[in-house]
């Protein structure tokens, strides 16, 4: 859909589900100003034409696990096939083709350290067509997770979102989190594919009671183990290139350059990496003359900032959430 398909309520509606992606229709209704009949017929319009998917996501910190950013370079005709082997598997995400038709980066989750030394062997599809590969370890979030590009869309008002914001998340500050069961992660599987999933469903998919699943849900939100994220269409929000940035800093800068760089308006996710790069941001402009604009401006004024690199994104197989099945999509053969 194009993007004067969608208007200011389409987009307050997407906002307040990353704020709070289980809000009920009521208490959005209500601070939107309008009728639940009316969030709930714009909420099926954007869910059932895949314009947006709330989806409920496990921090990976929160359990331990290791993110890295793998980075593939493969011959021109391989590219396609092996952006989609590494987005079938289900500790991938983001995983998209870049500008130069020969490199795809992902994001990998390790839950361990054998784990982290298995990534490449364990993750890559075994073919001659890829020619090098890079992994660098994520250090340090800046800005993602809960905390989407949407919010910084002003869509809704300062006082808007502060109604609509859950409580902030309180991390145990000595204990360790109660390790995920098996029934929790039948529970957190069906909200990574639907993170609205009515009780009834969390409750056949777990065995538990509604009032179980509610106080489960209640207890995996306030301790940061479980969020939820919008996957959302770039009509939605007249957005139209999005575009790697790999960016070069001393050490005794990183964290201040990282803080800047998630405060820009066009940033989606920021974090720091291990590589000769390490500082890493997902751009997103209007268009090229936005980009380099941006550029320009915003990135020119980091002074700490010695080497930078930019690869726009030409295709995003899988976003934040599991890959759905398509018929347009049809599995490939592993290369």
């Amino acid at each position: 859909m194009k993007s004067d398909a969608y208007d200011d309520l389409d987009r307050a509606l997407v906002h307040a589900l990353q704020l709070d992606g289980r809000a009920p229709f009521s208490r959005i209704a209500e601070v939107l100003g309008v009728s639940d009949q009316t969030v709930a017929r714009r909420y099926t319009r954007l869910r059932t034409t895949g314009a947006i998917r709330v989806l409920g996501l496990v921090d990976p910190s929160a359990v331990g696990e290791v993110m890295w950013m793998v980075r593939v370079r493969c011959l021109p005709d391989a590219a396609l096939a092996v952006a989609e082997a590494l987005a079938r598997r289900q500790d991938t995400s983001w995983v998209s083709m870049m500008s130069n038709g020969t490199e795809v980066v992902a994001m990998a989750r390790a839950e361990s350290g054998w784990d982290s030394d298995q990534l490449l062997l364990g993750k890559l599809p075994r073919t001659p067509r890829v020619v090098g590969v890079s992994a660098h370890c994520v250090l340090h979030e800046f800005f993602g997770g809960p905390k989407g590009l949407v919010t910084k869309s002003g869509s809704l008002t300062a006082e808007q979102a502060a109604l609509l914001s859950p409580p902030a998340v309180e991390p145990p500050a000595t204990e360790p989190r109660e390790p995920l069961g098996a029934d929790d992660r039948k529970l957190l599987e069906v909200l990574a594919r639907d993170g609205r999933a009515p009780l009834a469903e969390l409750a056949a998919a777990t065995g538990w009671s509604q009032s179980t699943v509610r106080r489960r849900l209640a207890a995996l939100r306030a301790d940061g183990t479980l969020y939820f994220d919008v996957d959302y269409g770039r009509a939605v929000f007249g957005q139209g290139i999005t575009t790697a940035l790999w960016l070069s800093v001393p050490p005794s800068e990183l964290h201040a350059t990282g803080q800047a760089l998630a405060d820009h308006p066009e940033v989606a996710f920021a974090c720091a990496t291990t590589g000769p790069n390490n500082l890493f941001a997902t751009v997103v402009c209007r268009d090229v003359p936005a980009l380099y604009a941006y550029l320009t401006t915003r990135v020119a004024a980091l002074p700490a900032v010695r080497h930078m690199e930019t690869s726009p994104t030409i295709r995003k197989i899988k976003g934040p959430g599991p890959l759905l099945a398509s018929p347009h999509n049809p599995p490939r053969r592993t290369p």
